[in-house]
């Protein structure tokens, strides 16, 4: 260490005298002595740092004590919070996928505010199953025998193998052992749920032959897993779910679809192209059909079963089912969800995920220009707004391929670097997350909600305040 490093930490001031200070002992009025401790020890050591590197450091108590009141603030803030999403993804992994629909979140509150029926058949005045609430709208809307649901799309496949096949073999494609998000890997679920994997074709071609070759007396399902979160394109071969039924009953197997994220709308006629629907995958013969419901299907955290009922009823009476089962708040979202798609027209215009992937680029440059309007009404003049082409994404490991065409609006503030930009706001209340793209910073109007507008434009105000 320098002879100016030690002399720059020197003139740090002790924690009890920066505890002592009028403006400091004052802030006891909002926080306790322990955090009041706290927040100034944690400000001393990352000043600390800072003089390790730069000795000129500003240590004037009026800073220091700004500090100290970030430091209490930032502790005292909920740690899950809202954020304003900017990125143009729509259905955002890190972001907490999809928003809900304002009648989702009523049956939240009115859910999470008192008791429920949530297991009390109110008919009979007994005992009841928490999965009757969502099984007859999922039996409706997908044309399944029966229906269940579990905690997401990784348990439901679990369940499913671990029910159905433990102890015996599942054969899949080489080409659809994929890895989604957390290192979640089609074969190592197979092992722990107790199933033996049987690997056939190769990783860019597999054909009927290879199944039928492949089926032996050990033979517990079929299982095909639908590549929503990457492409393989070029000299290709799949085998389709009516070809894999068609195996499957012949040898007398059961055909089982991870069909990942999980749509119950055919979007392609808004250029939304490239996810088979639940429903098709039934049409087509599927036993049984696992999806997710904060995807596509653009309601809470789920993993939804749907297929025939005497495999249903397998996996409701699996003990493993316990550990999985959803809570009445999941529950309480996803049926208002569920109850949206009873009118296509309904869903698309409610559910925010579907409304944000089908907009045209008329709507949203008519929608990024009333935003430029309204935020520039609430904006210092350093703060400029420009309107951009560019592309959103689906997001949520679905239509790997897909770029949509969006409009996005460019901010600069006056003395502040872009890259600098986009850190102050990840620190505002709320957060915003955009993207930086070529030094500029955007926000993409195709997640922006118009009752973000005022939450941003003040977020907008922190960061540009923040350099003076």
């Amino acid at each position: 260490m320098s002879s100016a490093q030690s002399d720059s930490r020197q003139r740090l001031p002790k924690v009890d005298k920066v505890l002592a200070w009028p403006e400091v002992a004052a802030l006891q009025a909002t926080t306790t002595h322990t955090g009041l401790k706290s927040a100034v020890r944690v400000t001393l050591e990352l000043l600390r740092q800072q003089l390790a590197e730069d000795p000129t450091v500003d240590l004037a108590p009026a800073l220091i004590v700004s500090l100290v009141l970030n430091q209490i603030r930032a502790a005292e803030a909920p740690s899950l919070r809202r954020v304003i999403n900017g990125s143009g993804v729509v259905v955002h992994t890190n972001l907490g996928r999809s928003p809900l629909a304002a009648s989702a979140e009523q049956a939240l509150l009115e859910t999470a505010w008192g008791y429920s029926n949530l297991e009390f058949d109110l008919d009979r005045g007994e005992r009841g199953e928490r999965y009757v609430h969502i099984e007859r709208l999922l039996c409706e809307l997908t044309g399944a025998e029966a229906a269940l649901v579990v905690n997401n799309n990784a348990a439901a496949v679990m369940l499913a193998l671990t029910a159905l096949a433990s102890g015996r073999e599942v054969i899949v494609s080489r080409g659809e052992l994929v890895e989604i998000g957390g290192s979640f890997r089609i074969p190592e679920v197979m092992r722990q749920s107790g199933a033996r994997l049987v690997e056939v074709g190769s990783t860019n071609r597999t054909h009927p032959r290879d199944y039928i070759s492949a089926v032996t007396e050990q033979t517990a399902l079929l299982l095909k897993v639908h590549t929503s979160n990457f492409a393989v394109v070029g000299f290709t071969a799949e085998v389709g779910t009516e070809a894999m039924v068609r195996i499957g009953r012949e040898a007398g197997v059961a055909t089982l679809v991870d069909a990942g994220s999980g749509c119950l709308l055919d979007l392609s006629r808004f250029g939304v192209s490239g996810e088979p629907t639940v429903q098709q995958y039934l049409k087509a013969g599927a036993d049984l059909v696992t999806f997710s419901g904060d995807k596509l299907l653009g309601g809470p955290q789920a993993g939804l079963i749907v297929g025939r009922r005497d495999l249903v009823d397998q996996l409701k009476r699996h003990q493993l089912l316990r550990a999985l089962r959803i809570d009445k708040l999941t529950l309480a979202a996803l049926e208002a969800t569920l109850r949206l798609y009873r009118d296509e027209r309904t869903a698309l215009t409610e559910i925010p995920t579907l409304r944000m992937l089908t907009m045209s680029l008329d709507e949203l440059s008519v929608k990024a220009r009333r935003m430029q309007r309204r935020l520039r009404a609430l904006l210092p003049r350093r703060i400029s707004l420009t309107l951009r082409d560019g592309m959103s994404s689906p997001g949520g490991g679905s239509y790997p391929l897909l770029q949509l065409p969006s409009r996005l609006i460019e901010v600069a503030v006056d003395r502040i670097a872009s890259h600098h930009l986009e850190e102050l706001l990840r620190s505002t209340t709320p957060p915003v997350v955009g993207r930086l793209h070529k030094d500029r910073f955007l926000l993409d109007v195709r997640t922006l909600r118009d009752t973000d507008l005022p939450l941003l434009a003040d977020a907008l105000r922190q960061a540009a305040e923040a350099v003076p």
